[in-house]
């Protein structure tokens, strides 16, 4: 059995998956657990060297990445090929990380013991990845298990199956040993009882998550049940705040990269913009100046740089949250309500915590202005949120935004930067209802390996019985 992808821009068919079962989803955790062992016996420059060809295999089937994300999720080529570009890095900073995968000699009080701690690969480990980032955020999800000597599943989502399918076959042609890199796609309806089944394989030994806050509680607790550490990258709500000695151009920029890259469905995007009295008009103004200018259009045409919106939900949610804020005396700075999945640029002003826009997350191209008084207030509305993901804060005094960064309840805080930044090597992540844990880097190693403590006597054993 198979099922279909449909476009969200034409209705029509773009691509079909195979809808596994419960019992073929165990089958290749089953091929997952016997390939572990060929894998992790690797040295890591054999583990490196294949890894690195890993990505160039990604970067050779540049042109069918683009299509499919166009296709799938309505993406535009550049952020089809941003995706492309940092997926290949990830593949090639896990590759970096195999010879960083030690351990350390540790003083023991008992005379003759060396005692050692050191990280070995844990077996199966399943990834869950999201559309809106596919090939970036599929990639992450089996790059630094495999450096780490796991085997992997890559679990698609049932929005952009070809895409992640593509990560797959890219792999395989790198010459990992059979079933070390493996795929599970499934039909939206059977999704929950995938992913438990999933979950529930004695095989599988540690899941990472990257979507919704909701969907990452149920993984959490069937990972409990099961006894099975989990990774979490959630939702985000994230605030940028604009000081009053903020260089404003900047701040516009990174404010409107932040808030509209990808139609705002990113994780890190600018929810919240946060300027302080004394320049909240004049960054209000020159912001929705900004936004007024950037177009969006069919990203099959190239011509703009806002795409479209993965579904007509997306158009839905977004449209219920302008009415409920216009209703309770928020203001529409630019663009406004849409009919279909090619969406504006919307910028909502005067949002208070009286208005749905305040607290959900809205995953379109919208963004609430909500004005403060002062920095100590800025940080107040920063943190008035159940979310943690990324931050920002916009000063001319480079102490100063340490100090309040400081303060932001958030797992990343950019100081005059965007909130939408990601390198590989970086420790990502966030807290509160974004999620636990951090992929990337040296982070990842502690996320993926087990750490053991080893003794060895060198000397004659003295016991008191």
């Amino acid at each position: 059995m198979r099922f279909e992808r449909i476009s969200p821009i034409t209705g029509r068919a773009v691509s079909s998956a195979s809808a596994m079962t419960t019992a073929e989803a165990c089958a290749v955790a089953d091929r997952a657990a016997s390939g572990f062992r060929a894998w992790a016996d690797m040295g890591p420059n054999a583990r490196r060297a294949v890894l690195g060809k890993a990505a160039e295999a990604l970067e050779q089937r540049r042109e069918q990445f683009v299509q499919a994300m166009m296709d799938e999720v309505g993406a535009t080529a550049g952020w089809a090929m941003f995706n492309l570009m940092l997926a290949a890095g990830m593949t090639r900073e896990a590759a970096a990380l195999t010879t960083r995968i030690g351990g350390e000699v540790i003083p023991s009080d008992k005379p003759g013991c060396l005692a050692m701690s050191v990280r070995e690969p844990v077996g199966v480990v399943l990834g869950i990845a999201p559309w809106n980032a596919p090939i970036i955020l599929g990639v992450r999800a089996i790059a630094t298990p495999l450096a780490c000597g796991n085997s992997v599943i890559l679990k698609a989502s049932e929005l952009c199956p070809r895409t992640h399918e593509l990560i797959v076959e890219a792999y395989a042609a790198a010459g990992f040993p059979e079933g070390v890199v493996n795929l599970v796609t499934n039909d939206p309806k059977d999704a929950a009882e995938v992913v438990g089944a999933l979950i529930d394989h004695p095989a599988v030994r540690r899941v990472n998550f990257t979507g919704s806050t909701a969907v990452g509680r149920v993984i959490a607790r069937r990972c409990a049940e099961n006894l099975k550490p989990c990774l979490l990258e959630l939702g985000g709500k994230a605030p940028l705040i604009v000081l009053e000695d903020a260089n404003l151009d900047e701040a516009v920029k990174a404010a409107a990269f932040g808030a509209f890259m990808n139609q705002g469905q990113i994780c890190m995007s600018t929810e919240r913009i946060i300027p302080v009295a004394a320049v909240a008009d004049e960054f209000a103004r020159r912001f929705a100046e900004k936004a007024r200018s950037m177009a969006s259009g069919d990203p099959r045409e190239g011509k703009t740089p806002l795409g479209a919106v993965v579904d007509r939900r997306t158009v839905d949610r977004v449209n219920a949250l302008i009415d409920d804020a216009v209703s309770a005396g928020a203001r529409v700075l630019a663009g406004g309500k849409a009919q279909g999945v090619i969406m504006p640029a919307t910028v909502i002003d005067g949002v208070t915590s009286r208005m749905k826009l305040y607290r959900e997350e809205s995953f379109g191209p919208i963004v609430a202005i909500i004005r403060a008084t002062d920095e100590a207030d800025a940080i107040r509305l920063a943190n008035d949120s159940e979310y943690g993901l990324s931050a920002a804060v916009f000063t001319g005094d480079a102490a100063r935004g340490m100090r309040v960064a400081r303060q932001i309840r958030s797992g990343m805080c950019h100081i005059n930067g965007p909130t939408v930044h990601d390198e590989a090597q970086m420790p990502f992540g966030g807290v509160g209802a974004s999620g636990y844990g951090r992929f990337g880097g040296a982070a990842g190693i502690d996320q993926f390996t087990e750490l053991r403590w080893i003794t060895m006597e060198t000397a004659p054993g003295h016991f008191p019985i």
